[in-house]
C-alpha cells in the first residue's frame, strides 16, 4: 500500500498540525468572518500593528539583531522583539538563530537545515514538517547562552506567543467591540497574520534561493530579487545578504526596499540602536567586480568554441568588447584591492566611476544573451 511507506515516524506532528491547521483556518475563518460581520478599520488596524511588529521582529530582531550580530539595540527594543517575535510563531530566537546561522555556514550543503537543493517545497516548509536527520547540536550560539532575556524567551516561548500573538489580539477585540470584535481579532490580526509573517518568511528560505540575480557571488544559490524584497520586509536582496552577512542593511542601494534598515536607522536617530555595522563600500564594489568579470569570462567561454565566423559583423564587436571588458575589469579590480590593502580613501567619484563600468559591463553581456537567443534559434 502506498500509505505504508509513507514516513509518519518522522513528520513533525506539533509543527505540521499547527503549521497547516493556521493556514485551514485562515482560508475558512477568515471569508466566513467577513461574510457574516464584515471587517472594520479596527482589524485593519490591528491586523496591521501585528504584520509590522512581528515581521519586523523576525527580521530586525531575530536575523540581523540576534543572528548576525548587525547592530546593538537597548533592552526596550530587545524585548519588544522577543516578544513579538515569539508571536511570529517561529520558535525562540536561539531555536531560530542556530538553525540560521547553520544555514550560513553550510548553504546548499547537506547540513543546511533549509538546503535549497533538496527542492524548493523542502527549502520553503518540508523542512519544519519532517524530522530528516537527528537534531544537530546547538553549538553555534554561546553568545546567546550568556543573554539572560533571550534564555527566559527560549524557555517561555510557547507561552508568550499564545499569550501575545492569539489571546492579546482576542483580549483587545473584546475591549473594542465584544465577542464578534473579539472573534475577528482572533483569525485576522492572529491566525491570518500569523499565516502571512511566516509565509514571508519561508520565501526567503525558497524563492530567495530560486529567483532573481546573483551580482556579489555566485558561490551559492542566494539571489537579489527587487520583487521578494517587497514581500519580506527587504530580505530579498539575499545574494548581497550571503556575501556580507553582518552588514545591518540587505537593500544596500538607496533605492532598494529594505523597511527593516530603514526601521534600524530610525531606532540608532532615537537612540535605541548603536554599532550598526557596514561592508565597506570598496568591498562591496570588489565583490561587483569580480562576479561581472566571471559572468563575462563564462560567456566568452561558452562562445569560444562555437562557429560565428558567419555571424554579424555586431556579434564580433560585442565579443571583442568583452573581451576588453573583463582586462579592463581585471586591472581595476587589482586596483581597487591595492586601495583596500594600504586604507587608502576611495573618492566617491571613484566609486561611482567603477559602479558605472561594472553596469556598462553587464549591459554588454546582456547584449551577448540577445545574440545567443537568435544563434539558438537559427
Amino acid at each position: 500500500m502506498i500509505t505504508s511507506r509513507f514516513p509518519f515516524s518522522r513528520v513533525q506532528w506539533i509543527t505540521s498540525s499547527f503549521l497547516i491547521g493556521t493556514v485551514v483556518i485562515a482560508v475558512t475563518g477568515v471569508p466566513a468572518y467577513i461574510w457574516f460581520h464584515g471587517i472594520d478599520a479596527f482589524q485593519v488596524v490591528l491586523f496591521n500593528f501585528y504584520f509590522w511588529a512581528t515581521g519586523l521582529s523576525i527580521t530586525l530582531g531575530y536575523h540581523r539583531l540576534f543572528a548576525h550580530l548587525s547592530f546593538k539595540a537597548s533592552w526596550p527594543v530587545r524585548i519588544f522583539v522577543l516578544l513579538f517575535g515569539a508571536a511570529a510563531f517561529q520558535n525562540s530566537v536561539y531555536d531560530w538563530v542556530s538553525d540560521h546561522r547553520r544555514h550560513h555556514k553550510y548553504v546548499d550543503a547537506d547540513d543546511d537545515p533549509y538546503d535549497i537543493s533538496k527542492g524548493f517545497l523542502f527549502a520553503h516548509i518540508g523542512w519544519l514538517l519532517f524530522k530528516l536527520k537527528p537534531k544537530p547540536p546547538q553549538d553555534n550560539v554561546a553568545d546567546l547562552n550568556r543573554d539572560p532575556l533571550v534564555m527566559w524567551q527560549h524557555r517561555w516561548v510557547q507561552v508568550i506567543a499564545v499569550s501575545v500573538g492569539l489571546l492579546l489580539p482576542c483580549l483587545i477585540g473584546f475591549l473594542y467591540g465584544g465577542f464578534v470584535a473579539a472573534l475577528g481579532a482572533f483569525l485576522i490580526a492572529g491566525v491570518a497574520r500569523t499565516v502571512v509573517v511566516q509565509q514571508m518568511t519561508f520565501f526567503i528560505n525558497s524563492f530567495c534561493h530560486t529567483i532573481g540575480k546573483r551580482p556579489y557571488s555566485s558561490r551559492c544559490s542566494a539571489r537579489d530579487s527587487n520583487f521578494m524584497a517587497l514581500f519580506t520586509f527587504g530580505e530579498g536582496y539575499h545574494n548581497f545578504h550571503h556575501e556580507f552577512q553582518h552588514d545591518f542593511r540587505n537593500g544596500v542601494k538607496f533605492w532598494q526596499w529594505d523597511p527593516t534598515k530603514w526601521m534600524i536607522l530610525i531606532l540608532k536617530r532615537i537612540g535605541l540602536a548603536d554599532n550598526l555595522r557596514r561592508a565597506p563600500a570598496e568591498k562591496i564594489l570588489m565583490a561587483e567586480m569580480s562576479e561581472a568579470r566571471r559572468q563575462i569570462d563564462a560567456s566568452l567561454k561558452a562562445w569560444s568554441g562555437r562557429l560565428v565566423d558567419s555571424c554579424p559583423e555586431a556579434l564580433h564587436s560585442v565579443l571583442d568588447g568583452l573581451h576588453e571588458t573583463s582586462h579592463r575589469l581585471a586591472e581595476e579590480y587589482k586596483e581597487l584591492q591595492d586601495t583596500v590593502r594600504q586604507r587608502i580613501e576611495t573618492s566617491r567619484d571613484r566609486i561611482k566611476a567603477w559602479r558605472l563600468e561594472i553596469r556598462l559591463a553587464l549591459e554588454e553581456l546582456e547584449n551577448l544573451s540577445k545574440f545567443d537567443a537568435l544563434y539558438q534559434t537559427a
